[in-house]
């Protein structure tokens, strides 16, 4: 079954028992046989969203609340009586206050100011729904499914800075995934983080899925065997939680590029996605961080995490200017129903709302 989670999340099934299992270092792991396996049907989930049902009404309600602090600073320009000069410099500050970046805004300003030519609006209002227009067509590049069946196991990597919410995610993608039939297995590939092995096993243990795992072991070892159980047990997914990393530090960031390359080595045409987490209250730093794990591991794809209470939101658009990397899901709250797939349309109305 190849799944395309660009559709909302179902929720109506579990997995297998959890199991820990021991890891050896991947210098001296033997070669894993690929066990036998029922491959997945070629299956797709609809490629749009149902037209607002309730459950993802009720994200989009959550959206909104999480966006107003970003999205109030931008809307007020829009309070007046007149499409002039001052309108679109108070347009351009508050684009740029909301870290939606230099070349984002100018952007957006010279679209936006197409658009208005075009349609001869001649109200403030108007024009708000014009840039709603002008956004979502920025960020449709993000806008990508997570497809998961085209390789069993489809091996995930996970990178991200400490407190960017990176294991929480996979967590709560984990939830997900396993959700929708798919059978989980987690790699505790993050033994740079105390505890971080511990609530990975917590989200393990919630969801009943498999972990891998090593009491202070090399985290590219674990990440081996782990890919090596996943074949040999016919996992449809390997999730790699990695260490948090600070860009800045060259001889973290040489680990995580060890740790694709010992993955590689477990499967060829492993690692089939690498994603980054993000934390959306850091704004230009997130989009710093996109361009540098982006030039060490070629990332597939992007979670953003926080977007609840922040005025920094703008930034997706600077990513999607400068650097546009598929947003698979973006989150506004610890909540397990937090979490969503990404859909420009829905981000930029809630944005204006």
């Amino acid at each position: 079954m190849i799944l395309e989670f660009q559709a909302m999340f179902s929720f109506f099934k579990k997995k297998s028992p959890i199991a820990e299992v021991p890891s050896t270092p991947a210098a001296d792991a033997p070669a894993v046989a690929t066990a036998a396996s029922t491959p997945l049907a070629p299956t797709s989930l609809p490629s749009e969203p149902p037209a607002a049902p309730a459950d993802r009404q009720g994200w989009l309600n959550r959206l909104k609340a999480g966006l107003r602090k970003t999205g109030s600073s931008i809307t007020t320009v829009f309070t007046g009586t007149r499409i002039d000069d001052e309108l679109y410099e108070e347009l351009e500050t508050a684009l740029l206050v909301a870290d939606t970046g230099v070349k984002a805004t100018e952007h957006l300003l010279q679209d936006l100011k197409r658009r208005v030519k075009d349609s001869k609006a001649t109200e403030p209002s108007q024009v708000k729904t014009l840039l709603a227009d002008a956004i979502t067509d920025l960020l449709l590049p993000l806008q990508k499914p997570l497809t998961i069946g085209n390789h069993q196991p489809t091996v995930i990597m996970v990178a991200g800075v400490n407190g960017a919410g990176k294991t929480t995610s996979i967590g709560k993608l984990t939830k997900h995934l396993a959700d929708e039939g798919l059978s989980v297995l987690l790699a505790a590939a993050d033994t740079f983080r105390a505890a971080a092995k511990e609530q990975l096993a917590v989200w393990a243990d919630r969801n009943t899925v498999e972990i891998v795992s090593q009491q202070g072991g090399d985290p590219a070892a674990v990440s081996f065997d782990a890919v090596s159980a996943g074949r040999a047990r016919g996992r449809d997914v390997v999730l790699v939680d990695t260490a948090g990393r600070l860009p800045t530090q060259s001889h973290l960031m040489e680990e995580l590029k060890k740790i694709k390359r010992v993955v590689q080595k477990a499967d060829g045409s492993a690692p089939h996605e690498v994603l980054l987490v993000i934390d959306g209250n850091t704004g230009q730093n997130a989009l710093a961080q996109v361009k540098a794990f982006d030039d060490t591991l070629g990332l597939t794809g992007l979670i953003v995490t926080k977007l609840d209470g922040t005025a920094k939101g703008g930034v997706l658009c600077a990513i999607a200017r400068e650097k546009p990397i598929p947003v698979y899901f973006i989150g506004v709250g610890e909540k397990l129903e937090d979490l969503e797939t990404f859909n420009a349309r829905e981000f930029a109305q809630a944005l204006l709302s």
